[in-house]
């Protein structure tokens, strides 16, 4: 009796679906973002001078000047670390940058500025946020009247970019750029702030 019962029981359990356990399916971090390569894109903002940035030919206070800024920038970035990165940048920028005349007073205008900067900060949020300090050469021209020179000077600042697509990305930076003086005519030396938003667009050449 005691043989059979277990056969009975053998047979129920042979009848029993089988069950099996599936492993839980692994999902990937997503991979941290590289800074490392070449970019060329574009900004806009605006910039201003103070009351005291020019001298114009007639000796009096050439004013303050303001207006709209904007141009194209390309440059090249490497990734030291996930938390630090460093790059060489050079843009053009086209200005408003302009006082009328007068009577008494010529106008005076920044019509284009250029800089060589070098860039160095730390990476974030998955190395996708970059805050930045940048330096460099720069250079522009300046006209007063009849007279149109090209002045070299330097230039700092720092902004912030955000990489919201793997080969895009997105800028604010402050850049304050100052021209040398000198006496033909005797410019003050121009002293500009600017505030610019970007957009880059980045090559995998090395990736």
């Amino acid at each position: 009796m005691a043989v059979a019962a277990l056969a009975c029981r053998g047979a129920e359990a042979a009848d029993l679906p089988a069950t099996t356990s599936k492993a839980p399916a692994y999902a990937a971090a997503p991979a941290a973002f590289s800074w490392t390569g070449f970019y060329a894109g574009a900004n806009i903002g605006g910039a201003f001078t103070g009351d005291d940035s020019f001298t114009n030919t007639a000796g009096a206070n050439g004013g303050k000047l303001s207006g709209v800024i904007g141009g194209l920038q390309v440059g090249y970035n490497y990734q030291i670390s996930p938390m630090f990165a460093v790059g060489i940048e050079n843009d053009l920028e086209f200005t408003g940058l302009s006082r009328k005349g007068d009577v008494v007073n010529p106008a005076v205008s920044t019509p284009w500025l250029t800089s060589g900067r070098a860039r160095a900060g730390i990476a974030v949020l998955d190395s996708r946020l970059w805050l930045y300090g940048t330096a460099g050469l720069a250079a522009g021209e300046l006209k007063d009247g009849p007279i149109h020179k090209m002045k070299i000077g330097w230039t700092a600042g720092g902004g912030a970019e955000w990489a919201f697509q793997p080969k895009w990305s997105a800028k604010l930076e402050y850049l304050y750029t100052d021209l040398k003086h000198d006496n033909l005519p005797d410019w003050r030396a121009a002293k500009i702030h600017s505030v610019r938003v970007g957009l880059n667009y980045h090559f995998d050449l090395f990736r």
